[in-house]
């Protein structure tokens, strides 16, 4: 059984804790999707650090459907926050490359120029950023490298989707934010279209590892381990020298 108030009391603690160790004073700073990830670690950070200290960074890449729900969303909190417009950059980028980009790297491109833009905004704001990353996600690569998957605390990166929804309750979010079928932005398609898979199947074979459908656990299996190495730290070379 998940209990998930004390886990989310371990948790609030635990960023407390970090900012206490890096960053003493410093200002949690996150970029804010509308979406329930983002929504609940700046729950987590407001309930943590207070109001005051945390900051959200609405990113749209020209116009956002769903805009309404990450205002919704720090208008809820209280919190301060910064709306960039993230089109002109990554239209730059594309116009300045001499040869046409290929698909996956025009859908990884706005994730990485958000993380620049966050990075931009917490220099400037004494900050650290957060990672928004749930574990289901991460679990078969869901994320883009060096886009939404990094920060510089990650409050949330292993716990499954259900469970932030248990924790979100907690922290008394808008069932409208919790409960938000999460959708790609580019295609019109829900997560799980895109996945072939339910995150609720996907969070009972994370957390028990039975599963239904062996098709279906040969598929996550297969995307679970493409994509470890999103997950690890850069390899480097260590020559093996002996000082005299």
């Amino acid at each position: 059984m998940f209990d998930a108030l004390t886990v989310k009391n371990q948790c609030v603690e635990w960023i407390r804790n970090f900012f206490e160790e890096n960053g003493k004073g410093c200002n949690a700073v996150v970029g804010i999707s509308g979406g329930k990830d983002s929504s609940i670690v700046a729950a987590l950070c407001v309930e943590a650090l207070g109001k005051d200290r945390v900051i959200g960074v609405l990113m749209p890449n020209g116009e956002q459907h769903d805009i309404d729900m990450a205002k919704l969303l720090v208008e809820h909190l209280g919190i301060k926050h910064y709306v960039v417009n993230i089109k002109d950059a990554v239209e730059g980028v594309i116009r300045s490359i001499p040869f046409p980009l290929e698909k996956q790297s025009l859908i990884n491109l706005p994730p990485r120029i958000r993380m620049a833009t966050l990075y931009a905004v917490s220099q400037s704001n004494n900050g650290r950023v957060a990672n928004t990353c749930n574990l289901s996600e991460d679990w078969v690569g869901y994320s883009t490298r060096y886009g939404d998957s990094v920060g510089d605390f990650s409050p949330c990166s292993n716990l499954t989707v259900a469970e932030m929804k248990q924790i979100g309750r907690l922290l008394k979010l808008p069932d409208v934010l919790v409960d938000k079928v999460p959708i790609d932005g580019l295609c019109g398609k829900t997560d799980e279209d895109n996945l072939g898979f339910t995150y609720a199947v996907l969070d009972r074979y994370i957390r028990t590892g039975e599963i239904d459908d062996p098709e279906i656990k040969e598929r996550i299996d297969r995307m679970h381990k493409n994509n470890l190495f999103k997950l690890e730290v850069m390899p480097s070379f260590k020559p093996d020298i002996k000082y005299e």
